[in-house]
């Protein structure tokens, strides 16, 4: 009974938490196979490969200085956030790889990069509450370690893999060489940097200066928010611009065009369309609506990279054919 509690604990607020991540991403939401894959790599791929070599390398240090402390410590503050954020981090670079373009924005970034360490979260806070909390604890442990993981550094793992998807989108977006290079390793940096911190905080605080490693924990939070709320701002201020061209010429009406430049509105007319019988071509038209929009951004930061415009002229096409039916 304790175990499967652990797991509910460990997997349900983690999926609650995953629906919030998808929420943000308003205006062109990213494909669920692909927020499926990478979630799984983060709970099976990463989780699984972060527990091997951390015990490992543990054990090693362990057999190095005699010390269990040391090892602790040495394993919390050097390895653990250097072998996650690494294994967590190339589930986002696979997908800034293979799947090039559905990689458009910051926005993006950070949601393959959130996904994925909820994914990874789901699988430690698991272990965690179980192994730490009701076996150490009994029922009183296994609840307190739930609340600590669940509410008090719930969003820890998806806050440090975030900057990962923030520099590969960066890169994404620049024609600089230098950028292109310099921005992922600076962003693998910071995951791996800020990773540590909170666990090097965490084994010198003692238990009653919690809430000092809390407020900082969600200082960090309320800066990647910000960040978020500014990505979400910049899309909708792209597809103000960039569908005013597609509003003249008649491709969309201005109707249409008014509702995609409102988050709210899309919510609400997709809604709507659920009890019209025209869900599908309304979810997908205004989902072209922000793909359109990232590539004619894409074209004036970076040019015709993988061929744009063509993908921009089928965009115009498929936007012509749907408009009638909306």
């Amino acid at each position: 009974m304790a175990f499967f509690l652990s797991i509910c604990f460990g997997f349900i607020p983690v999926f609650f938490y995953s629906y919030l991540v998808y929420w943000i991403d308003r205006y062109e939401k990213e494909p669920m196979r692909l927020l499926g894959m990478v979630f799984i790599w983060g709970a099976v791929i990463a989780a699984s490969g972060a527990w091997l070599v951390n015990s490992i390398f543990g054990t090693g240090i362990y057999l190095f200085t005699g010390s269990e402390a040391a090892a602790e410590m040495a394993t919390g503050s050097l390895i653990a956030p250097v072998v996650e954020e690494s294994l967590k981090g190339l589930a986002v670079l696979v997908i800034f790889m293979r799947f090039h373009q559905e990689f458009d924005s910051i926005l993006d970034g950070i949601i393959y990069a959130a996904i994925t360490a909820l994914g990874f979260s789901a699988v430690e806070n698991t272990f965690y509450i179980y192994h730490y909390g009701y076996l150490e604890g009994g029922w009183e442990g296994l609840y307190t370690l739930a609340f600590v993981r669940i509410v008090l550094v719930g969003w820890q793992h998806a806050f440090y893999t975030a900057f990962i998807g923030i520099s590969l989108a960066v890169a994404r977006l620049n024609r600089s060489t230098l950028i292109k290079i310099l921005a992922p390793l600076s962003g693998w940096g910071l995951a791996i940097f800020t990773h540590s911190f909170h666990n090097t905080l965490s084994d010198l605080l003692p238990g009653s200066m919690t809430f000092i490693g809390t407020l900082i924990d969600w200082s960090g939070w309320t800066m990647m928010l910000l960040v978020i709320w500014w990505t979400v701002y910049q899309e909708r201020h792209n597809i103000i611009h960039y569908l005013r061209e597609e509003e003249r010429e008649g491709i969309i009406s201005a109707s249409q065009y008014r509702t995609a430049c409102s988050a709210g509105a899309v919510s609400w007319v997709r809604f709507g369309s659920f009890f019209s019988g025209r869900y599908k071509n309304t979810t997908t038209f205004y989902q072209l609506c922000g793909e359109l929009a990232h590539k004619k951004n894409q074209v004036a930061r970076i040019g015709d990279e993988g061929g744009n415009h063509d993908i921009i002229q089928q965009l115009q096409g498929e936007l012509a054919r749907l408009s009638p039916m909306i």
